[in-house]
């Protein structure tokens, strides 16, 4: 077990890449959009943002191959959009028009796209993740499993299933958790005892502790990680300490007014607006206009028309 644990509020952040702003802005104004529409009464069902996690699945996102398969969660949109640059189907189909990734069926929580796949059942990617992490062994060509928990999740008995065979048989999982404290409107103080690390430890999977919100220095601590998992068969939990900015689903925030302020202002957000202010007020004005744009297509499409397979 490894860990470490910076104060996030005042290292110094790396530069980011264009690339990678561009994503982490996507993703923000892909999440906000979201919730534009259904207060405007545009979308049905219900929705879950990862607003203030961007930052997690775009830092793996130079780690993951074309080969590599990722199981995702009810907060998925995220994951989707630093894998694949197609904010087009995914919002197609959470408002079911035509072009959606799944003909409108799966809308936000339940994805399937190429080796993409969501689902909004607590724990329910675990043992799907170690059962494909068991083939890519089998065929040996290198690839892996990532699958992206919360800190909620470790009260599933499928995670605990699925971690103990990872690690009896060898095999390339990669366990992300997105520990933001809370689950749904739970404190994990209030429903967790003991820790993730120990946790992992009890099956012999190796684990690594992170606050950083710096890309390059996640990506320099993980990168060695991610290989032993590809080559070594080594079942690995990386956790993320993060923070939720926006609410569980919808509207359904139930924390005071000071955590919701303390929260924010930890934002990854804040920071590198404030870190790199003309380049970021650039990046960010560009993708809040590319998602309008984006939104309008979409929102002019016809409905998806959900076609069986003959």
């Amino acid at each position: 077990m490894t860990s470490t644990i910076l104060d996030r509020d005042t290292v110094p952040l790396s530069p980011p890449s264009g690339e990678d702003l561009d994503r982490l802005l996507l993703i923000r104004h892909f999440e906000l959009t979201l919730l534009r529409l259904f207060g405007e009464g545009r979308l049905n069902g219900t929705t879950h943002t990862c607003l203030g996690q961007e930052y997690v699945p775009v830092a793996l996102r130079t780690l993951l191959g074309d080969d590599d398969y990722v199981f995702s969660n009810h907060r998925g949109h995220g994951h989707f959009l630093a894998r694949y640059d197609e904010p087009h189907g995914l919002l197609a189909e959470i408002m079911g028009r035509e072009g959606a990734l799944c003909a409108g069926v799966g809308g936000s929580q339940h994805i399937y796209h190429r080796r993409f796949l969501s689902t909004g059942v607590q724990g329910e990617s675990m043992p799907v993740a170690a059962g494909v992490a068991l083939s890519l062994k089998r065929a040996g060509d290198g690839a892996l499993a990532c699958v992206h928990i919360g800190d909620g999740t470790w009260g599933e008995g499928a995670v605990y299933e699925a971690l103990n065979l990872a690690a009896l048989w060898r095999l390339p999982l990669l366990v992300v958790v997105e520990h933001n404290g809370i689950a749904q409107s739970t404190p994990t103080t209030a429903q967790m005892s003991g820790t993730i690390a120990a946790r992992a430890a009890a099956f012999g999977a190796a684990h690594h502790r992170t606050d950083s919100i710096d890309l390059d220095l996640i990506r320099r601590e993980l990168a060695d990680r991610v290989r032993r998992v590809r080559e070594e068969g080594l079942p690995t939990v990386i956790e993320f300490v993060t923070r939720r900015v926006g609410p569980h689903s919808k509207g359904d925030d139930t924390r005071s007014a000071e955590e919701l302020t303390r929260v924010r202002a930890a934002d990854w957000h804040v920071r590198y607006a404030a870190a790199f202010p003309e380049v970021f007020a650039a990046a960010d004005e560009a993708q809040r206009l590319r998602m309008a744009r984006i939104t309008d297509e979409v929102a002019a499409r016809p409905p998806s028309v959900w076609r069986a397979a003959p």
